[in-house]
């Protein structure tokens, strides 16, 4: 039986069969008040593994800087129509917001800086936690999962994920000062789940930018015993092809799925699969 990095035993995720069918549709926010922590690169990269795995996957680009819209290929400023639009176009069909990429199995719903504009109109709004949770109901059936990127902040527009959502997925990165908002986020998730999302459930603590140092595994470590079984077994290696495959706008497992981290992604996908968060 393999080991983590961490020690613990677990069984091997293997790949998983296609879908024959697909919906209705868990809803993950991958969330940390940190910037700089891999939310984007795994949103694209755990949704383009699942994809492969045969999963129809959203992206939804809840951040102004619109990295994942640019990361799948996407120039954020020619976009007619956002989930900016969405949120505050009532009369919109969301799914004129959808785009559908180059990828099979793969959409997203971008996002550009007119966002930056929806945490002030959002305080005005009746409901304004579950405008989000509005808009997504009606792609829900039509997708395995949706993911939302959301921005590194706790504003409003990350408690609208958080709403939105079944539970959360927390990046962080295996370098100290990553683990200093974490205890933030945490008690802004339990708010979500006394106040408005009682079902909100954390689905796992991913670790990202891992490099085989003293310091990587001291981080390793403290993660584990503030999460413990919520840490997943795969770890995200720190690695010079991500920003290679951002910058030619396709997830890792699709420009170089031989490389050792598309692997580790794939793996992430596999585990999410094998643990029922995602179908």
């Amino acid at each position: 039986m393999p080991t983590d990095l961490l020690g613990r035993e677990y069984e091997t995720f293997v790949a998983p069969e296609s879908l024959h069918q697909h919906g209705p549709a868990r809803i993950i926010a991958m969330c940390n008040q940190k910037g700089g922590v891999g939310k984007t690169t795994s949103s694209i990269n755990i949704a383009g593994a699942l994809s492969i795995y045969g999963r129809r996957v959203l992206i939804v680009d809840f951040d102004p800087q619109g990295a994942s819209t640019v990361g799948l290929g996407i120039n954020a400023n020619s976009v007619d129509n956002t989930i900016y639009t969405a949120l505050f176009n009532p009369s919109m069909d969301v799914h004129d917001v959808v785009v559908h990429t180059r990828f099979p199995n793969l959409d997203i719903i971008p996002a550009n800086i007119d966002l930056s504009a929806a945490e002030v109109q959002l305080v005005t709004e009746v409901g304004r936690e579950q405008v989000l949770a509005g808009t997504l109901r009606r792609l829900r059936n039509e997708y395995d999962l949706i993911i939302i990127d959301c921005q590194p902040s706790l504003g409003l527009l990350t408690v609208n994920a958080l709403t939105a959502a079944d539970g959360v997925i927390i990046p962080v990165a295996a370098e100290f000062f990553a683990l200093r908002g974490v205890a933030l986020l945490m008690q802004s998730i339990e708010k979500v789940q006394t106040r408005i999302n009682p079902d909100l459930t954390v689905y796992g603590v991913l670790v990202t930018m891992y490099t085989r140092t003293l310091h990587s595994e001291e981080v390793l470590q403290r993660i584990y015993e503030a999460f413990k079984g919520k840490v997943l077994h795969s770890v995200i290696t720190r690695s010079i092809k991500l920003p290679d495959a951002t910058v030619s706008g396709e997830p890792i497992t699709m420009y170089a799925p031989e490389h050792k981290t598309a692997k580790e992604y794939r793996e992430v996908a596999r585990e999410l699969i094998a643990r029922g968060i995602v179908a």
